[in-house]
């Protein structure tokens, strides 16, 4: 029986409905919004709904209601909802090993560690940071950039370079990489020495970089920024001026690797090798866990015993989890559905009247509206029951499983022209 067939089988439903009502009774998703509201910090506003189960792409409210999901918590839910290896694997794992601490490790932890290298193709003397989030994994990119300290005659590294618009996280570190003034000034002053240059100008980027730079961040598509890919060849002029400085080149493709563009990681044919990579969101499938991988000896050894580390980073759950994923992805093809998918979602998309422009790769697209009501288009959604997201005013973002079919594709492309319509007739 093939995931989806298990997943919307009589059988398989029922046994998530009698589960999901188990946990969550017959409250509706008003009254566990009031709950919510009085309990949880308002870091993230109101949530849009109260979701109760999922099966494959698929999920359901408190109350009932079915959505499409085509943001797949936010490009994490790479096999969709409750996938049935994957959820087998983290029950097994953890009704035998849960958690042991990094004084110890695991045999999960190291095969997972062995496999993303080999996925990476990274050079010998490549290694593997495992910690919980990417926001996490940037951060041990960032102290990896600081120990690049020295240049040549041992003239200090002071600079960090990042992108204007580029999205890294909210910890400390990857905040100061963060361009979004309003993500930043409430928390200034942040880590120093970060220079933010404009998106996608090679000459502005050659300019940038010179002996006193410890390293450059890159997103291969800036997500947060409403899918922005970087100019062809912007990769490869970055490694060229990284390595004649002697700055670290590290890729943050915490949204854009793991199949989401089709392939294990965006960068890989833009020619090059970098010196680091960060990982996290489909990695572990829904389950949390991020990773920083350097590439060879030199910069696997910048950071020491003792120089970092996570009590639960690479334990046992996560790293088994992590593992299954990348095995369903190998073995279900699913490479191959991210990127038929993702053209007939893109080809599609052009086609509507409406959609002024389409970016991105794979099933990681954002396409841009002919007038500010990209936030109306979600609320519109999510009553027709699709879900989707507004990084900007004109601009709307899908990052859906990686194994959603053309069919569920075409519901949403067949919907969105009456989704516009009602978004516009609500300004």
């Amino acid at each position: 029986m093939t995931h989806a067939e298990l997943s919307h089988s009589a059988e398989g439903r029922t046994a998530a409905e009698s589960a999901a009502t188990a946990l969550v009774g017959q409250t509706t998703g008003a009254q566990w919004l009031s709950r919510y509201s009085a309990s949880l910090m308002g870091v993230f506003c109101t949530p849009q709904r109260v979701l109760v189960r999922g099966a494959g792409c698929l999920v359901w409210d408190a109350d009932g209601k079915e959505y499409l999901d085509l943001l797949g918590g936010i490009a994490v839910n790479a096999l969709g909802h409750a996938h049935p290896f994957v959820t087998s694997v983290i029950s097994s794992q953890l009704a035998t090993l849960g958690h042991v601490s990094n004084f110890f490790t695991s045999p999960t932890q190291v095969a997972l560690a062995e496999k993303l290298l080999a996925l990476v193709h990274a050079p010998a003397g490549s290694k593997v940071f495992f910690a919980n989030s990417g926001t996490e994994a940037v951060e041990a990119a960032f102290k990896l950039a600081r120990r690049n300290a020295t240049g040549p005659d041992g003239a200090p590294r002071t600079k960090i370079i990042a992108l204007e618009g580029a999205f890294h996280g909210r910890t400390m570190g990857a905040l100061a990489l963060t361009a979004k003034e309003a993500y930043r000034a409430p928390f200034e002053p942040l880590p120093g020495g970060v220079v933010h240059i404009p998106f996608g100008d090679v000459a502005a980027l050659e300019a940038a970089i010179d002996e006193t730079v410890a390293a450059v961040f890159l997103e291969p598509i800036q997500g947060e920024a409403g899918v922005r890919p970087l100019p062809a060849g912007y990769l490869k002029a970055a490694r060229e001026a990284t390595t004649n400085a002697g700055a670290l080149l590290i890729l943050d493709e915490v949204q854009t690797g793991i199949g989401r563009t089709g392939k294990w990681l965006a960068s890989e044919d833009a020619g090059i090798v970098p010196d680091a990579v960060t990982l996290a969101k489909g990695l572990g499938g829904g389950f949390p866990i991020g990773a920083l991988v350097t590439f060879g000896e030199p910069v696997s050894t910048l950071l020491g015993a003792g120089q970092h580390g996570s009590t639960f980073g690479g334990n046992p759950v996560a790293t088994a989890a992590a593992l299954a994923t990348l095995h369903a992805i190998e073995s279900q093809r699913v490479l191959e559905n991210v990127a038929t998918v993702g053209n007939y979602l893109r080809t599609g998309l052009a086609a509507v009247d409406g959609v002024t422009e389409v970016r991105g790769e794979g099933l990681l697209i954002g396409f841009d509206l002919d007038a500010d009501v990209a936030p109306a288009v979600v609320t519109a959604g999510l009553d027709a029951g699709f879900i989707v997201n507004s990084p900007g005013p004109r601009t709307i973002r899908l990052a859906p499983p990686l194994i959603l079919t053309t069919d569920q594709a075409a519901t949403f492309l067949a919907a969105l022209p009456a989704l516009l319509k009602t978004a516009k007739d609500a300004q």
